[in-house]
């Protein structure tokens, strides 16, 4: 397992493909793992690497104390370097719930590395805190638990990690723990089961309530200029909750959105309709840019 140093952490990553790169990030519970079933498909004509954010999966995990090491600014920070090391200045970058939510910082903080930005089943972390009412509380409940003072939600979670993170995988969008891939699942549990993972994760939502608020408070006027691509489950909280193309409409100057069957998981279990959504949109920036140097 290859691993990229950058200032302040280690980046587990898999790089596959011969093309223009692309740079794929999982959210929560999850990892780099998520990609399995995608990245192939787009690995036929592009460079795909995928990355385990700060604190998830194989990435080293900094001291859960310091929230601006946990920040979506922070995590950005660790791609444009890992995708530096590797020789990328420029590339593609798509998102899944929390790995959006940095694709949007890296968007707005490096915008000459960002060639196209693809978000999914999220809505901008300052429109979502700012609009938290009951509703959202029962339904993304795990943003106020993981946010508590350590060691109370670690601990929780730490009797019985399987129970409480596969309960968040079976929410938010109605699937079924046996729609998920064994082999995907095997590495989220491999993960989620370290003490580690578990701190850095709620170090995280801790961060974002803090950090990230804050950070994203002071850019709302900002927009991210490339090509967008926004992508949702059809199924899922945030389309029920939201009109999810709104809440972006104006953050994203150049913005194509569509939804996706299923729910909030549904690269896990759509990974067809995913990378087909996915590698239309990349196929067409490329179309555009290939067409502008000539």
């Amino acid at each position: 397992m290859p691993l990229m140093r950058t200032d302040e952490a280690e980046i587990a990553y898999d790089l596959i493909g011969e093309g223009p790169p692309v740079l794929l990030l999982h959210g929560f519970p999850q990892t780099r793992a998520l990609w399995h079933r995608v990245a192939p498909r787009l690995a036929r004509r592009f460079t795909v690497v995928t990355a385990d954010l700060r604190g998830y999966g194989a990435s080293s995990k900094p001291d859960a104390a310091n929230l601006a090491a946990y920040g979506f600014r922070a995590m950005a920070r660790d791609q444009v370097t890992l995708m530096r090391g590797l020789g990328f200045e420029r590339f593609h970058l798509v998102g899944h719930d929390r790995g959006g939510r940095v694709a949007h910082r890296l968007a707005l903080d490096h915008p000459g590395a960002v060639a196209s930005l693809t978000v999914m089943d999220i809505v901008p972390t300052h429109r979502l805190l700012s609009d938290w009412n009951a509703t959202l509380a029962a339904d993304y409940w795990h943003w106020t638990f993981l946010a508590q003072p350590a060691p109370f939600p670690e601990t929780v979670i730490g009797h019985d990690p399987d129970h409480f993170f596969e309960a968040c995988l079976l929410g938010w969008g109605g699937a079924r723990l046996g729609d998920f891939d064994a082999g995907a699942l095997a590495a989220y549990r491999a993960a989620w089961r370290d003490p580690a993972t578990i701190a850095g994760m709620c170090a995280d939502y801790r961060a974002a309530l803090t950090v990230d608020f804050a950070d994203d408070a002071a850019d709302l006027e900002r927009r991210v200029a490339c090509p967008a691509l926004v992508l949702w489950g059809a199924e899922g909280v945030m389309a029920r909750r939201f009109d999810i193309a709104a809440t972006w409409a104006g953050r994203l100057e150049d913005m194509r959105a569509a939804a996706c069957p299923g729910g909030h998981f549904f690269v896990d279990l759509y990974p067809d309709e995913t990378a087909a959504a996915l590698g239309g949109f990349l196929d067409t920036v490329e179309a555009a840019r290939v067409a502008g140097k000539g």
